[in-house]
């Protein structure tokens, strides 16, 4: 069973996602004022990879910006390169 969780300081958060209850990886972000946060890491532990994880994490940003009405701005390799690849994210693009 897969499980994502956010944690948010109010100046730096991440998305956390447990595989079966054990760590499987993470995306980090940091505010860029009170309407845009910046994803600036994804990583999934080696033995969770190939599974679609990072992918959920950065869904699972782009989720929480839909609802709260934010945008992202992509500096992650990974999250930039997701973004790039699929036209139906730009509405939450910074």
């Amino acid at each position: 069973m897969t499980k994502i969780e956010r944690e948010d300081n109010g100046k730096k958060g991440r998305f956390i996602i447990y595989e079966n209850d054990a760590f499987a990886g993470e995306m980090t972000f940091t505010w860029a004022g009170k309407n845009k946060f910046i994803i600036d890491h994804t990583g999934v532990e080696e033995a969770f990879g190939g599974k679609g994880l990072a992918k959920q994490l950065v869904m699972a940003g782009v989720d929480y910006a839909r609802t709260n009405d934010l945008k992202i701005i992509p500096l992650c390799p990974y999250a930039k390169k997701t973004f790039d690849r699929d036209d139906s994210l730009s509405d939450v693009l910074a």
